[in-house]
């Protein structure tokens, strides 16, 4: 096992190499040329997109300047959401682990960029890290590149009763994570975050377990990873009540100032409960209760007990019962309830194994699709994958071979977007928050490749990955932190609070809407820039997969 130190170390080396380029070199970087900027993996497809006209490139390297490949570009090719004609350099034979930048002929030289099998693992830690950044009820503390990122325990009053009747009385609500730049808290937002990260565990586990997060608490015998998402399964277990259904969200009827979270001071209410609120708490709750099991089975247990009040709450009340938000002017997050209902069977069953519950998700994944492009307001996509790859019997054959068949199209379809886009991006809509629409492809991407190990399925993840971290139409990573020129201004109220604030590391910015080049870095442009946890939770979930087991160097 690594020492504190060593591991200190590492973070330390990996941090300075996912630096921007300029604190490697003094050359001029070309944003002409446009490549994922944290780097590549050894084994998988290179790419850079280069919006200017050019016939050959070379790969450098860093340290000595000397070509290590070169070669011809293809194209031009013409972008048509960004109207530019763009040129491809592929080097994806260059495998050797080393600090490059890619040099185009008559245009420039490209950020600096790492290839190696460890190039995820830091963005990992960071992205993850900055779940722990965003907590709420307590008094948080970080370090990236060497500077100190931190505030004092704020919304210790969590929450007053007013809104649900209950009078001027506080139930405690604390806890949790800040849901996006403000401050508030929402329970539906929380499900597809939640949600997305548990599968990542799920899914990736063995990656996951390998990655020490440095948390300030340490929760004896269960995983970083477990501990952080319990910070927030703590909160919502504060929000159900004695009926089962689960209340909407914790909020200021208006949306707070640009203020340092421990100086907001304005009252927060809870909300009154949403059917959507109730049957996303219970597919967590469900979901968290097998997978804590093996650590925590009190925790486990108290979970699943949560799960059954909540799931009998939604067989009682059968309707859809959108919160009462009169006299809030904060997220909504309203959505009819029928694909929350859905997750929470498919949770429910994979948990219990109840027939009720089996019956429920069947009857409800009959002649359901995959979305590739889905999110806080459809979670159907996470009740199909979990009744897909459920290892109990009893499923319908004729169904999972139709939810099969449905997750293979979808993610086919996302490859061809991929295919068809200059900058390997496998979306095609733009929209508030769409850069975690982009990571969200990755789920779909990943999941089918479980199904059939299609090299395509890994590579447009990867491309996803590369479009977030610099192949796009700016040049630049949109993850503060992390790669080549990332964002500086975000729309987070921590960092906005003063000028010599500082930018938050590790969270995805929402990206250019509704046209590929309307993304701007100011801080006011909360449509464009804001920052959020149903955002960074898909990010997570890619990078969890290419986590990789640090390279042992054998001594000298």
């Amino acid at each position: 096992m690594r020492t504190r130190r060593s591991h200190l170390l590492c973070t330390i080396i990996i941090s300075l190499l996912a630096m921007a380029p300029s604190a490697f070199t003094a050359h001029a970087v070309d944003t002409r040329i446009r490549l994922n900027t944290v780097g590549f993996l050894p084994e998988h497809d290179k790419r850079a997109s280069i919006a200017a006209p050019c016939s050959e490139f070379s790969v450098n390297d860093e340290a000595s300047g000397k070509a290590v490949f070169r070669g011809k570009t293809l194209g031009p090719v013409h972008n048509a959401d960004t109207g530019e004609d763009l040129y491809v350099a592929d080097f994806s034979v260059l495998r050797r682990p080393g600090l490059y930048h890619l040099e185009a002929a008559g245009v420039g030289r490209s950020a600096v960029f790492r290839i190696s099998n460890e190039v995820y693992n830091f963005a990992f830690y960071t992205a993850v890290r900055a779940m722990t950044l965003w907590r709420c009820g307590t008094a948080v503390r970080g370090t990236h590149a060497a500077t100190v990122y931190a505030h004092g325990a704020c919304h210790l009053e969590d929450a007053w009763l007013d809104a649900v009747g209950g009078g001027h009385t506080r139930r405690d609500a604390t806890g949790g994570w800040h849901d996006a730049g403000d401050y508030n808290k929402y329970v539906v937002n929380s499900g597809v975050t939640v949600g997305t990260m548990l599968l990542a565990w799920e899914q990736f586990g063995d990656r996951i377990r390998r990655v020490a997060l440095d948390l300030p608490d340490k929760n004896t015998g269960l995983p970083d990873y477990l501990s952080e998402i319990k910070w927030e399964l703590d909160w919502l277990l504060k929000m159900q009540t004695l009926d089962g259904s689960v209340y909407h969200k914790v909020s200021t009827r208006e949306f707070g100032p640009a203020i340092p979270p421990e100086q907001e001071k304005t009252e927060r209410f809870i909300t009154p409960y949403s059917s959507a609120a109730t049957a996303d708490f219970v597919a967590m709750t469900a979901m968290a209760a097998r997978v804590y099991e093996p650590f925590d089975k009190a925790y486990a247990r108290r979970c699943l007990e949560a799960a059954r009040r909540g799931y009998a709450f939604l067989q009682a009340h059968a309707e859809n019962h959108p919160a009462d938000l009169t006299g809030f002017r904060t997220g909504a997050y309203q959505t009819k309830d029928d694909d929350d209902r859905l997750w929470a069977a498919a949770e429910m069953w994979e948990t219990t194994g109840e027939t009720i519950c089996l019956a429920d998700i069947e009857a409800r994944g009959a002649g359901k699709k995959f979305d590739a492009n889905w999110g806080w307001s459809n979670v159907s996509n996470l009740g199909l994958l979990t009744y897909l790859f459920s290892k109990r019997s009893g499923r319908r054959t004729t169904l999972v071979s139709e939810i099969k068949a449905a997750l293979l199209v979808t993610a086919d379809e996302i490859v061809r977007a991929r295919d068809a886009h200059g900058y390997a991006r496998p979306l095609t809509l733009y929209y508030w928050g769409c850069n975690g629409g982009v990571a969200n492809t990755t789920v779909v991407l990943q999941s089918a490749y479980r199904l059939t190990p299609k090299p395509a399925y890994t590579e447009a993840t990867l491309d996803a990955l590369g479009h977030l971290f610099g192949r796009n139409f700016y040049g630049r990573s949109f993850v503060t932190g992390l790669g080549a020129s990332p964002p500086l201004h975000p729309h987070d109220r921590r960092s906005m609070g003063a000028s010599n604030a500082p930018t938050w590391p590790g969270y995805l910015v929402g990206g250019g809407w509704p046209r590929a080049t309307d993304w701007k870095d100011e801080a006011a442009r909360y449509d464009l820039n804001e920052i959020a946890i149903n955002w960074n939770a898909p990010l997570i979930y890619a990078l969890a997969g290419f986590v990789s087991e640090p390279t042992k160097r054998q001594p000298r």
